[in-house]
């Protein structure tokens, strides 16, 4: 068995792979500070609540944006599991050619997505992942990695509303009835959704236009990922697990 670890800024998710199959997954909070014990002991949780046994676990793949928890998770998993994961970045073979201006800038959990969809939806395709930030990554349909955008996510957005405005109570993130609020919430609601779907849809409007690429998929993924996808046409796919399918992907082109 393979476990994968994705570490993001708000969440870190994990999975067991069986072959090519997700047996199992988990998320935690990433922004909670924990020592490498504390880590151990939680991974090793998750393994006991779903009958899995940790010396079932033969091989590990992390790729993380957050570098300063790494040495801390780094030591849990060897401590607790007794493998030295391997970690996505310089040196890891993707199988994709990156085409920016410079490819070391570029995130681990942009590429694990990037991989991810072309390889298992194909190419040419927009790769987006509505994080912490909003990612649209542009992979051609020869797999490589040619463009990216970034955005702020939509609950950075709500945060910069009721912590900068005194007035503007903090909200939950949902589509009201109508554009046409009549109250203050969903004003809010309504400005935050609604002009995050307008976003969207002009982002992937100028990629597919600027590229010439009409024909390309629209994959999404992320913790909003979902709410999106069903209030749009613009994305074709929702794969909400897609970063752990990338994770695995990666793992397999390295035993090669």
């Amino acid at each position: 068995m393979i476990l994968g670890i994705d570490v993001g800024n708000t969440n870190t998710e994990l999975a067991v792979f069986e072959g090519d199959e997700i047996l199992q997954s988990w998320r935690f909070v990433t922004k909670t500070p924990r020592t490498s014990d504390e880590y151990g002991v939680l991974i090793k949780s998750f393994f006991e609540n779903s009958g899995i046994k940790s010396g079932e676990i033969s091989s590990v793949i992390m790729a993380s944006v957050v570098p300063n928890i790494m040495y801390s998770l780094n030591n849990g998993i060897k401590k607790f599991i007794g493998i030295e994961p391997m970690v996505v970045g310089p040196g890891i073979r993707t199988g994709m050619p990156i085409h920016t201006a410079d490819p070391t800038e570029l995130g681990a959990d942009r590429i694990v997505d990037a991989v991810a969809a072309f390889s298992i939806y194909g190419g040419p395709v927009i790769v987006i992942d509505f994080g912490t930030a909003t990612t649209f990554d542009y992979v051609t349909a020869e797999g490589v990695f040619s463009a990216a955008v970034t955005t702020p996510g939509i609950q950075i957005s709500v945060d910069a509303l009721w912590k900068n405005a005194a007035k503007l109570p903090n909200i939950e993130i949902k589509k009201p009835a109508s554009i046409l609020a009549k109250d203050t919430v969903t004003s809010m609601q309504a400005g935050l959704v609604y002009g995050y779907i307008g976003q969207v849809e002009y982002i992937i409007e100028q990629m597919k236009k600027e590229t010439g690429r009409r024909d390309m998929k629209v994959v999404a993924t992320g913790g909003y990922g979902r709410l999106f996808y069903q209030e749009t046409d613009a994305i074709d796919i929702y794969d909400p697990q897609l970063s752990l399918k990338g994770l695995k992907i990666i793992y397999d082109k390295n035993l090669r």
